[in-house]
């Protein structure tokens, strides 16, 4: 076994795999960014580093700093989590070639795998049918528009190594074929570093259901059972469960087969998810993430298998501590993924901020995964996912009912979440009876009197400080980095300097406000903070209310930001790359 172990991630995975490290007796290394010195992840692990940057890419995507902390700490494995860095090949192959463990797939299955158009053909020589869709890379938007025309709308571009949704839009028809693969290759290449695309038909109503699979060095192979991720936006996942409602036990056997002989075929070692969408009666083979999902949790509770220890006890050469015959899946567990998001009206907007409290439920059958403390705060660079809320019932209403209980005790301040919605879907009759779909959140379920805006008293602030040596002086536990590596130090200060003064830190540059901004003035505000990356109009031009003016990434999300009005566009007052705050103006139409 390992004696210490670096996660290479973030928030509340990170936090997962820490505890189990300190179940298992290894010791725990994390890595953060500047805007994550006091992270949860950071708080609880066992030695932490500092890798600069506050972006993704100038932090957790940054190949050089990672490694360079694998030295320093010693590390002799490494966990990616999800995300980030969990399916790059060229990562794992530089830690193993250090003579460091990679808890995951030899590199050469994330290759395989981690290109989505290489796992459909690989799939394909397992005898594994797909979407119908395309093998090669999107090169021009005449391509889509030939595909459009042979196999009809509405068709899905896929970020080519990425998966749970980013980098993907639906193209509803040719007018909407430039802007959406302008946008699947720029959130691809800001959420997995790469901006190659591919496409495949999208279907009308499908069911998305995933097998959870694992393999060891040995030659053992098995699944665990399946989840159900259907209710989604933005081809997210907002709830999954396990096992899938009105699934018919023969399709259900022939899934986790198909699953397996998939993982086979690329010599697959450690945990990883096959993804099926499944419509009248038949199922299509979707993608194959070569990591741990972020659902993982409902597959444990059903089965009682703790999938990142078996994960560890892989990567050190150990065989699976069971075999086929021996899973089993007992009772209903459902998740949430509770978000930093906004629901109202179904736009789901991001809402970053800090968490000025959270109290998270507990009972029989409840678990909170979280990754946030209250007083800790969410970043737009990153993730919103605060936690997971996780249930287990003896059966599916008992499940659905202890999780209503479960989300009417979460209480988070601060920033709006999904809660309410979560609330909502519980409660639809669509998704009691399981006939819900992946585009059933965004097309029927109704959202209009729904809003996630906690009511939350606001954070005090501290006041001033002083250093008279002839003040009483108090302990404070402060923390301190010497050469990038974290240590918790106690120092002796002068009493009132224990209120601690925050030094001010350099604000980006930002949209100016206007106070008179408001619904259809012709002032276009931004609801959330984030940063402009694309202006989609010019001074001079005419607009109608609705249309897009400007896209704002936050949170990793592209969200497009509407005129409020028919006019001319007289002002533009942002330009790519700028930060910009809730409410600030954008654009000016007369």
């Amino acid at each position: 076994m390992f004696s210490k172990l670096l996660i290479a991630n973030r928030g509340e995975i990170a936090v997962r795999v820490i505890r189990t490290c300190r179940e298992l007796g290894i010791s725990s290394v994390a890595v953060y960014s500047e805007l994550d010195r006091d992270a949860m992840h950071v708080r609880l692990a066992d030695e932490a580093f500092a890798l600069g940057g506050r972006t993704a890419a100038e932090s957790y995507l940054n190949t050089e700093a990672i490694l360079d902390v694998i030295s320093r700490s010693g590390a002799d494995a490494v966990h990616p989590g999800y995300g980030f860095y969990s399916e790059n090949a060229d990562f794992a192959r530089a830690i193993t070639s250090r003579g460091v463990t990679f808890v995951g797939p030899p590199p050469e299955a994330i290759e395989v795998m981690g290109d989505k158009i290489s796992a459909r053909l690989a799939a394909q020589r397992s005898g594994v049918a797909g979407v119908p869709g395309t093998t090669e890379v999107i090169t021009s938007t005449d391509e889509v528009a030939a595909f459009g025309a042979t196999h009809g709308y509405p068709i899905a571009i896929k970020a080519a190594y990425g998966g749970g949704g980013r980098g993907m839009k639906v193209v509803g028809g040719p007018d909407e074929i430039e802007a959406a693969l302008e946008s699947a290759q720029r959130e691809a290449e800001a959420f997995f570093g790469r901006g190659e695309c591919y496409m495949e038909r999208y279907l009308t109503w499908p069911r998305h259901i995933e097998v959870q699979i694992i393999a060891d060095h040995h030659g053992n192979a098995v699944w665990l059972g399946e989840r159900d991720c259907s209710a989604q936006r933005r081809h997210q996942k907002l709830v999954e469960e396990s096992p899938a409602p009105l699934l018919d036990d023969a399709v259900r056997k022939a899934m986790g087969d198909a699953a397996v002989a998939v993982a086979r075929g690329c010599d697959y070692t450690n945990a990883g998810t096959v993804e099926f969408l499944y419509q009248d009666g038949e199922f299509f083979y979707l993608e194959m993430n070569t990591r741990l999902q972020v659902e993982h949790p409902v597959t444990e509770m059903v089965t009682g298998v703790d999938l990142v220890r078996e994960q560890i006890r892989v990567a050190a050469g150990e065989r699976l501590s069971f075999t086929q015959s021996e899973v089993t899946s007992v009772g209903h567990a459902i998740e949430a993924r509770i978000n930093a998001e906004d629901p109202a009206g179904g736009r789901f907007l991001p809402s970053p901020g800090s968490l000025t409290s959270l109290r998270v439920p507990d009972g029989f059958g409840v678990r909170w995964d979280g990754g946030y403390e209250a007083g800790d705060t969410i970043s737009q660079y990153y993730d919103n996912l605060i936690g997971k809320l996780i249930v287990w019932g003896s059966d599916r209403p008992t499940a659905i009912a202890r999780m209503q209980r479960a989300l009417g005790e979460l209480s988070i301040g601060g920033v709006a979440t999904t809660v309410a919605a979560h609330t909502v879907i519980m409660a639809s009759e669509d998704f009691r009876a399981g006939t819900h779909s992946t585009r059933w959140v965004e097309e029927q379920l109704d959202l209009s009197g729904v809003s996630g805006k906690a009511d939350a008293e606001p954070p005090v602030g501290s006041g001033g400080t002083s250093d008279s040596d002839d003040m009483p002086r108090v302990r404070r536990d402060v923390v301190v980095e010497v050469d990038g590596k974290r240590f918790s130090v106690s120092a002796w200060v002068p009493e009132a300097a224990s209120s601690g003064a925050a030094t001010a830190s350099a604000r980006p540059r930002r949209a100016s406000s206007a106070a008179s901004a408001g619904t259809g003035t012709g002032q276009v505000t931004v609801p959330m903070q984030g940063t402009i990356v694309e202006i989609l109009v010019e001074v001079g031009q005419e607009v109608t209310s609705g249309d897009g003016v400007v896209v704002l990434e936050a949170m990793k999300m592209e969200n497009s930001i509407n005129a409020d009005r028919s006019g001319t566009v007289i002002e533009i007052k942002v330009a790519p790359g700028d930060t910009v705050g809730a409410g600030d103006v954008v654009v000016v139409i007369s």
